[in-house]
């Protein structure tokens, strides 16, 4: 004979309506006594504590009661590309850490999403069963972004750094152009003639290599684009120019190495990186030729993080990450709170440390 099929029925979760019959109360009488926030008589309020007691009955549903507030307390933040790489960067972590402060300060948690370059519409697959308060693109991404569109229809509020682009994205904006020109002026009033540039990725994959005018045509990186442009500006046109395939010390100094490697007559006396990690780079591929930092080769980065282990204190852009991962946070409060939100100028200045030096008599 075939055994019996037993089936297990789910216990229907017990709801405030459950306490309040037991109590002989109404439910709104039992709803204040857990809230709090009105006026119960102190018996009516035990009645309602011992009957939640024998119900074994915890409280309302957290989550149901912030979907009925229009709240569920969890902001999503995007981030384009591997996790790793967001933890491998100090700038990026002090923005993060920035952020998670002004959120945890408003009672709200931060969601990590990490977006493919290779497949950004899983992003949008991912919070599409997730229910956020608001969202806020913090590092550096595309111009364009699906998760965006997907995210307004659902009535999302949404921050950024320079990116996506999008009129209803509201920013904490660095002017790039006007930032990279602080280091491009420095090295060229320090004498220097042969100046190089080292760029992040202007396009996703980008291999490591000399940068071309159709790559700069066809780049889809607006801070990476607008740093180049605030080089060139000074620096002209014909500068040499090559770009980093990852946000790493190894691929700045792979980069590098194009740069340097080169007879000593057409190498170049100063470069200006992008990212302080690229310039890091630069620094190791300079001195394991046998090029001493700042006599024989100026270095300049840009963002302003510590790197103790570097041995030398960076000339660079400082835009102190923790500050502008807090206003970021900031936005999303005045957002949530149905206040009008609009782009936000994010002031840097010009840090000279021990890398940059007059050229080489």
């Amino acid at each position: 004979m075939a055994p019996t099929r037993q089936t297990r029925s789910t216990p229907r979760r017990l709801t405030l309506r459950d306490v309040a019959r037991r109590a002989g109360v109404s439910t709104s009488t039992a709803s204040l006594v857990f809230s709090g926030k009105g006026p119960v008589a102190e018996a009516t309020a035990q009645r309602v504590r011992d009957a939640a007691s024998a119900l074994s009955y915890a409280g309302p549903d957290p989550l149901a009661s912030s979907l009925r507030q229009g709240r569920v307390g969890t902001v999503a933040v995007v981030v384009e590309g591997p996790l790793r790489y967001a933890f491998h960067d100090p700038f990026a972590l002090a923005i993060l850490d920035g952020l998670a402060e002004e959120l945890d300060a408003a009672g709200r948690s931060m969601l990590l999403i990490a977006q493919p370059l290779d497949d950004p519409e899983r992003a949008v697959a991912q919070l599409a069963t997730q229910a956020v308060d608001a969202a806020v693109f913090p590092l550096c991404g595309h111009r364009d972004n699906p998760v965006v569109d997907h995210l307004l229809a659902r009535g999302v509020p949404l921050i950024g750094s320079g990116a996506p682009v999008h009129p209803q994205v509201a920013h904490v904006l660095t002017d790039e152009f006007a930032a990279m020109r602080l280091t491009t002026q420095h090295v060229l009033d320090l004498g220097h003639e042969r100046v190089a540039h080292l760029s992040m990725m202007l396009r996703a994959h980008s291999p490591t290599g000399v940068v071309t005018d159709a790559e700069v045509a066809t780049a889809t990186y607006p801070d990476a684009v607008g740093r180049l442009a605030g080089f060139r500006s000074l620096a002209g046109p014909s500068a040499p120019v090559v770009q980093a395939c990852e946000l790493t010390v190894e691929a700045g100094e792979a980069a590098a190495r194009l740069l340097l490697d080169v007879p000593a007559e057409q190498r170049p006396t100063a470069i200006v990186a992008q990212a302080d990690l690229l310039a890091a780079g630069v620094v190791r591929a300079a001195e394991s030729m046998g090029l001493r930092v700042a006599e024989d080769l100026t270095v300049t980065g840009f963002d302003g993080v510590e790197l103790p282990w570097l041995g030398h204190v960076l000339t660079t852009v400082d835009q102190p990450g923790a500050e502008k991962g807090r206003r970021m946070g900031r936005l999303v409060r005045l957002a949530l709170e149905g206040r009008p939100v609009a782009d936000e100028t994010y002031p840097v200045t010009l840090r000279v440390g021990t890398t940059s030096a007059p050229p080489p008599a």
